[in-house]
C-alpha cells in the first residue's frame, strides 16, 4: 500500500496517540495517595510472586516479584479481560535489555504505579525472544502509530487483542515532555470508559493497515528483480558510508553484518573497489572501537556515538553468529590475518561465556552490571595502574586509549563517568613507531596485558547472563562455526557446531522431526517459527561442507520439507513466520526485512538454493524462484533493506558453482583439494564430497549426480560445475582455485 495512504487513514490513530501520550503536560502527579515511606515498607513486606514466577523465561522472572499482577500470554489473561471489560496493559521486553530494566525500577516495581494498573488493566508480559511472533505484529503497529519502535515495547489494546496506544519507554512521572505512567492510566481509563468509539476505530484502522502490511509477497508475476537491483542495493548503502568513521549513517551504529557480505558479493562480481573499501574500512573500525570487548572479546549490541567507541553494552549471540562469518569472508577476500583473528576471538568468546555444558548456545549477556551499564567492562585510570604497574599501565593507557579523567561519556547519566573504555585508537604501525617494538613484541605485549586486565575482571561481578537456549540463534551459530571450522582448518570449532546440533536434536526436536523454539531449565516449549528451521537448516548446510556427514544433509532436507508443508504461502509464494497450525494472531505475519537478523525469507531462500545445487533437486530451484518473484516489487522499492536476501538470490542467478570432490576420505590428496576450495572467496558455491572408498556412497542417495564422478589416474579429483554443466576435472589444487573464479576456463 502507498505509505502516504497509510499515513492518511492513520492520523485518527496519531490523534489517539498523541491525545495518550501527553504531548502537552497538564499537571503533575503529586496527588498520590501513600507516602513514599509507605511505599517503602510495602514493598519490603511484599515477597508475594505472581503468575510470572513458573514460567522458564529470565526476563518473566525477573518480573515474577512485581505488584503488578502480570498474566503470561494466553488465554487466561483475555477472558479476564473480556469478564471485566478493561483493556489490556502489554508489555513487551527481553532479560538483557536496559530501558526494560530501567521502565520495571521506576514503575512495575512501584506499589503506586502497580496499584493504577491492576485497576485500570489486564496486564501481560511478554519475552520478545520467546514469542517473536508476538514482538514482530505489535511492533509493526507501534511503528504505524508512532513512527518508531523499541523496547520496552508498550501496547494497550482491547480484550480482542487489537492496539490502541503504542509507545516504547514511559517513565514513571512526566518527564521532558514524556507523559509518565501515573498521569497516563487515568487517561487511558477516562478513553476506555467515556470515549470507547475512539479506542475502537483507531484499534480497528490499525489491523486493516497490519493485514494491509502483511500483504508483502503477493506477486501478480510481473515483477522481475535483475542486476541493476544490485547495483541500486549497492549504491544506497554507498550513499549512507560513513566515510570518517565507517558503518551507515551517523548514529547510533548497528553492526548489520548482512550489508557487509552482500557488500563483498558485489565486489566479487563486479570488481568494484568501493564496495570492498567499505567492508575493510568498516570491520577493521568495528574492531577497534568500543564496540568490541578488548579485553574478553565478543561485540556488543551496537554503538551509540558515530565513533563506535561507546557502545550499549549487551552482547547478543546472533550478533557474534553473524560478525564471525563476515570476518571470514572478509578474510578469504583480502588476505588480511587480522580478520581471521577477529573471528577466532568471537568464536572464544562464545566458547568461553555463551556455552552451556550440554552443548547448546546461550542467548545474551546484559549491559548492567550492579544496576550500572557498562560497570563490568570500564576501567579507570587508578585501576590501570593498579593492575599493571605504572610502567604496563602507562602502555596500555596509549595503546587502548585510556584518559586519567576517563574517556565514557555516559548521555542517559548525563556526563562523564571518569572511567575508560578500552578500545585500539591507533593502527598497528603507528603504535610501533611510537613504542618502538616490532609486530611480534607489540602483539605479545599487548597479550600479556589483556590477559592481566582480563583476570582482574573476572573477579568483578559479572552482567546477568540470559541462559535459555533458542533454536534459530543457535542455528546461525552452528552456522558460523563450521564455516570457521572450514576456512582456518581448525577442527575443533567443527565439532563445537556438532555438539550445538546434536544438543538441538536432543533437545529441541519432536519425534516427528519439528522443532520447538526455546529451551530452558530442563524445557524445551513453543512450535518453532520460520527463522527457527530456517537458521537450523543453515547451520546443518554448513555442517554438512564442513564434515561430509551426510546425515546432516538429511536433516536440512527434512526441515525444508516442514517449512514447505507447515509455512509456504502456495497462493502468492514466500513462507509465512508461524506455522500454519501455530497460535491464530491478528494477522499472519511474511516477514522480509533483513534487519538486525536475516528474514526468515531471506535465510529460506538460501537454504532452498543451496539445497538444490547440493543434491540436484529441481523443485528446490523452482520454489527458490517463485520466492524470489513474490518479493520482486518489494525489493525493487528499497533495494538498501534486503541484502540478506539479494544476497541469496545472487547466489541463485550466479554464476555459481558445484564442485564434486572424488577421493578416499581422509587421504592427503583430497585434502589437499578440499583445502584449494576453502581458501578462495567464491560464496556462490557448494562443496560436496563423493568418497572413493565405498561403491555406493550415502551421498549418491541424496545428491545422484555424483554417481559418476571418481579418481584420475588413481589420484582425487575435483569436478567443478557451473549449473550442472561441468569442467574437465582437475587434481591440481591450485587449479581447482582458479577454476572457482568466475570467467576462468
Amino acid at each position: 500500500m502507498n505509505r502516504k495512504k497509510i499515513v492518511s487513514g492513520l492520523l485518527g490513530v496519531f490523534v489517539i496517540v498523541a491525545i495518550l501520550g501527553g504531548l502537552l503536560i497538564a499537571k503533575k502527579a503529586s496527588e498520590a495517595a501513600e507516602t513514599d515511606t509507605e511505599m517503602d515498607e510495602k514493598k519490603l513486606q511484599r515477597k508475594v510472586k505472581n503468575r510470572l514466577a513458573d514460567e522458564k523465561s529470565p526476563y518473566l522472572q525477573q518480573h515474577a516479584e512485581n505488584p503488578v499482577d502480570w498474566y503470561p500470554w494466553g488465554e487466561e489473561a483475555f477472558a479476564r479481560a473480556r469478564a471485566e471489560d478493561k483493556p489490556v496493559f502489554l508489555s513487551i521486553g527481553y532479560s538483557t535489555c536496559h530501558w526494560c530494566h530501567v521502565m520495571a525500577h521506576e514503575s512495575f516495581e512501584d506499589e503506586q504505579v502497580a496499584a493504577l494498573m491492576n485497576e485500570a488493566f489486564i496486564n501481560i508480559k511478554v519475552d520478545r525472544e520467546e514469542r517473536p511472533d508476538i514482538d514482530d505484529l505489535y511492533m509493526t503497529a507501534c511503528q504505524m502509530m508512532t513512527g518508531s519502535g523499541g523496547w520496552p515495547l508498550t501496547i494497550i489494546m482491547t480484550p480482542d487483542k487489537k492496539p490502541f496506544f503504542a509507545a516504547t519507554y514511559i517513565p514513571k512521572a512526566n518527564r521532558y515532555g514524556r507523559l509518565g505512567m501515573i498521569e497516563l492510566i487515568p487517561r487511558i481509563v477516562d478513553l476506555w470508559r467515556n470515549e470507547r468509539e475512539k479506542a475502537d476505530e483507531a484499534a480497528e484502522k490499525i489491523v486493516v493497515h497490519l493485514q494491509s502490511a502483511t500483504a508483502v509477497g503477493q506477486s501478480d508475476g510481473t515483477e522481475i528483480l535483475d542486476r541493476r537491483h544490485f547495483e541500486a542495493s549497492a549504491r544506497v548503502l554507498w550513499e549512507r558510508f560513513d566515510t570518517l568513521h565507517g558503518g551507515f549513517g551517523d548514529r547510533p551504529k548497528f553492526p548489520t553484518p548482512h550489508k557487509y557480505t552482500f557488500l563483498l558479493r558485489h565486489w566479487r562480481r563486479t570488481g568494484n573497489a568501493q564496495s570492498l573499501e567499505i567492508v575493510d574500512k568498516t570491520l577493521s573500525a568495528m574492531r577497534a572501537g568500543g564496540l568490541f570487548d578488548q579485553v574478553g572479546f565478543g561485540f556488543h549490541r551496537y554503538s551509540t556515538d558515530r565513533q563506535w567507541l561507546v557502545p550499549h553494552f549487551e552482547k547478543m549471540l546472533y550478533d557474534q553468529a553473524l560478525l564471525a562469518p563476515t570476518y571470514l569472508e572478509a578474510y578469504q577476500a583480502t588476505g588480511r590475518a587480522d580478520f581471521a583473528q577477529t573471528a577466532r576471538e568471537i568464536f572464544a568468546y562464545v566458547r568461553r561465556d555463551l556455552s552451556s555444558p550440554d552443548g547448546g548456545f546461550y542467548s545474551a549477556e546484559d549491559a548492567d552490571s550492579e544496576g550500572e551499564e557498562g560497570k563490568f567492562y570500564v576501567f579507570t585510570h587508578s585501576e590501570l595502574q593498579e593492575i599493571l604497574g605504572e610502567e604496563d599501565a602507562t602502555f596500555a593507557a596509549e595503546v587502548f586509549g585510556a584518559r586519567p579523567g576517563g574517556n565514557f561519556v555516559d548521555e542517559a547519566a548525563g556526563g562523564p563517568t571518569g572511567t575508560n573504555i578500552l578500545h585500539q585508537p591507533f593502527h598497528r604501525e603507528e603504535i610501533e613507531k611510537r613504542t618502538g617494538l616490532d609486530h611480534a613484541e607489540l602483539e605479545a605485549r599487548m597479550e600479556r596485558i589483556r590477559k592481566r586486565l582480563f583476570a582482574a575482571r573476572a573477579k568483578r561481578v559479572r552482567p546477568h547472563l540470559d541462559d535459555k537456549v533458542l533454536t534459530d540463534w543457535n542455528g546461525l551459530m552452528i552456522a558460523a562455526f563450521a564455516r570457521g571450522g572450514q576456512v582456518l582448518d581448525e577442527p575443533e570449532l567443527t565439532d563445537t557446531a556438532r555438539r550445538a546440533a546434536a544438543f538441538i536434536e536432543a533437545k529441541l526436536s519432536e519425534p516427528d522431526g519439528r522443532l520447538r523454539h526455546r529451551y530452558r531449565d530442563g524445557e524445551a516449549d513453543i512450535p518453532g517459527f520460520l527463522d527457527d528451521y530456517a537458521f537450523y537448516a543453515w547451520g546443518l548446510l554448513e555442517l554438512y561442507e564442513a564434515t561430509f556427514n551426510t546425515a546432516y544433509l538429511q536433516r536440512a532436507l527434512e526441515l525444508t520439507g516442514h517449512i514447505m508443508a507447515h509455512f509456504h504461502d502456495a497462493e502468492n509464494g514466500g513462507f509465512f513466520f508461524s506455522a500454519d497450525d501455530a497460535e491464530s494472531l491478528l494477522v499472519r505475519r511474511k516477514d522480509l526485512n533483513d534487519g538486525a537478523l536475516p528474514a526468515g525469507n531471506s535465510v529460506a531462500l538460501f537454504v532452498l538454493v543451496k539445497l538444490a545445487r547440493l543434491t540436484g533437486d529441481a523443485k528446490l530451484e523452482a520454489v527458490a524462484a517463485e520466492t524470489i518473484d513474490a518479493f520482486a516489487s518489494s525489493v525493487k522499492r528499497t533495494p538498501g533493506e534486503f541484502t540478506h536476501f539479494l544476497s541469496a538470490v545472487d547466489f541463485a542467478y550466479g554464476p555459481s558453482f558445484e564442485v564434486v570432490i572424488a577421493g578416499r576420505e581422509g587421504a592427503a590428496d583430497t585434502k589437499a583439494l578440499l583445502q584449494a576450495a576453502r581458501k578462495v572467496y567464491q560464496p556462490a558455491m557448494v562443496v560436496v564430497f563423493r568418497p572413493t572408498d565405498d561403491e555406493a556412497p550415502a551421498i549418491a542417495d541424496l545428491a545422484p549426480y555424483v554417481r559418476d564422478y571418481g579418481l584420475v589416474n588413481g589420484s582425487a579429483a575435483a569436478y567443478v560445475c557451473e549449473k550442472y554443466v561441468c569442467k574437465k576435472p582437475t587434481t591440481d589444487p591450485e587449479r581447482l582455485a582458479a577454476l572457482l573464479v568466475p570467467g576462468d576456463d
